[in-house]
């Protein structure tokens, strides 16, 4: 048990964009998440288990850091003002040592532990935002882009019983993530293949199609182009299955940068 906090019946989808996320004022998602504990989930968890897009391994890892967690910039050639910043959450080891039974006992192998490993840029930059004292304890969970999207909402599935002992699940990566047709946007405009997906992703959460979700690649427009690489779609898939199979599902954040890059951003509750 990792104790100390009231059960969690909520999970969240942020989608954390570009990296400048942690200093562009004029980005909408970033006065979204500074408001997060104001309009969305004021509760208090015990800690924060987060799954980022920037973690990837071959098989489940999670970090086991004792004392305060190292700031990773895992991001190159941006304003040198975003090196300088810092998220010194205490690290989770209870917590990871939780996720590592839950998940070993659900037949998804033998799962790593890094002890030195701090927050990549997909986890603190927004924790960041939405928690800028960082005081909650945080644990960061790998994806496995070898795998699919069935596969990560199974691990959600195996890691719901962390939310009875009040722990937050975030999957935290892009609900759109093109990165090399990238492109200044004129006038505000969205490419039509991005809306199309992001659409089909809204329409088929709020109407519980979470099966399709998970083959996403053979039931979604332009999936492909949507997602060239999973690592950023797989943390909705873990959120989405650590909410449970009747989970109720919002739209809490929309919003574009750069032509084709999403910002949309779901809570999934969990029937009570």
């Amino acid at each position: 048990m990792v104790g100390g906090g009231a059960k969690v019946l909520e999970t969240f989808f942020i989608s954390h964009g570009s990296p400048t996320l942690s200093i562009d004022e004029s980005l909408p998602a970033r006065g979204f998440l500074k408001s997060f504990r104001d309009t969305v989930y004021g509760h208090r968890p015990a800690a924060i288990l987060i799954i980022s897009g920037h973690w990837e391994t071959s098989e489940p890892a999670v970090n086991a850091v004792s004392g305060k967690s190292d700031t990773i910039y895992d991001f190159y050639g941006f304003p040198k003002e975003m090196y300088k910043l810092k998220y010194p959450a205490p690290g989770a080891p209870e917590l990871a040592m939780r996720v590592k039974e839950v998940l070993e006992a659900s037949g998804f192998g033998q799962v790593t532990v890094d002890k030195k490993r701090g927050l990549d840029h997909g986890a603190w930059v927004p924790l960041m935002l939405m928690y800028p004292e960082a005081d909650i304890p945080v644990c960061q969970l790998s994806v496995q882009p070898n795998r699919d999207g069935s596969y990560h909402y199974k691990m959600g599935k195996a890691l719901a019983p962390l939310r009875e002992e009040g722990v937050l699940i975030i999957g935290s990566g892009s609900a759109t993530h093109n990165l090399r047709v990238l492109r200044e946007s004129k006038g505000g405009s969205v490419d039509s293949w991005a809306l199309e997906f992001d659409t089909w992703l809204k329409d088929s959460l709020l109407a519980g199609r979470f099966e399709d979700v998970n083959l996403y690649e053979e039931k979604a427009p332009h999936a492909k182009m949507a997602h060239p690489w999973p690592d950023h779609f797989y943390p909705l898939h873990v959120a989405m299955g650590a909410a449970g199979e009747n989970a109720e599902v919002e739209l809490i954040h929309r919003s574009w940068q750069l032509n084709s890059l999403s910002y949309a951003s779901y809570k999934f509750t969990a029937k009570s």
